[in-house]
């Protein structure tokens, strides 16, 4: 009777050692991603997405929101992004269904509503575009941990009329914000010779599902 008690004793421990090192490994920490185990808050915003409707911390609770500065004459980075999230899109939704992608224009000078809402149902029209005044932008950006700068404008500058040509240098990161609507984690660029800083697309669902099993 004692060696089948102590044959039943070592089987549930050696059961519940497997089951712990199995919650280990699937909650592992993100292997690239900047992840915060204490989410940074996100001050009150209000910008307007391409729709014209208002877009503010409540349309972040209840959903993985994908952040990312960008602007439609952007050459090179923005829709290189663009893409490379839409192939990923359907990958990311397989995680978490409530997913969404949100570009946040830094260009207010340039893009107009009309102007974003074409621009960004050209390459998803479940994708969102968002805008504001540099007012609103400036903090907003700085709160996510992410910057842009205008050549040659200030920063209550809302565009110039006479110079069309301009380019705006912005954070190519990611922000991924939880369903509490905080900061999650942040995804740095990739940077390869000859080729514009860009997320990878494998990097940010490896993580995302990583991070969706710490939440």
């Amino acid at each position: 009777m004692n060696k089948v008690l102590y044959g039943l004793v070592a089987l549930l421990a050696l059961v519940g050692g497997v089951l712990f090192f199995y919650q280990v490994a699937h909650s592992a920490p993100p292997k690239h991603a900047l992840y915060y185990q204490q989410p940074r808050t996100i001050n009150a915003f209000e910008l307007t997405d391409h729709t014209g409707e208002t877009f503010d911390n409540q349309d972040l609770v209840g959903k993985w929101s994908w952040v990312f500065f960008g602007y439609t004459s952007c050459p090179d980075v923005c829709p290189t992004t663009l893409q490379e999230l839409n192939f990923i899109y359907e990958d990311l939704k397989g995680i978490r269904d409530n997913t969404q992608i949100l570009l946040v224009s830094v260009d207010p000078g340039r893009d107009s509503q009309e102007k974003l809402a074409q621009y960004i149902g050209y390459f998803n029209p479940e994708f969102k575009a968002l805008r504001a005044g540099h007012s609103m932008l400036f903090p907003f950006a700085r709160n996510l941990g992410l910057m842009y700068a205008i050549s040659g404008m200030g920063e209550e500058d809302e565009g110039d009329e006479e110079n069309e040509n301009y380019l705006v240098d912005h954070s190519a990161s990611m922000v991924l914000i939880n369903p509490e609507g905080n900061i999650s984690a942040i995804f740095k660029p990739e940077h390869e010779i000859g080729q514009p800083p860009g997320v990878n697309g494998e990097v940010l669902v490896e993580d995302f599902a990583r991070i969706v099993k710490l939440f």
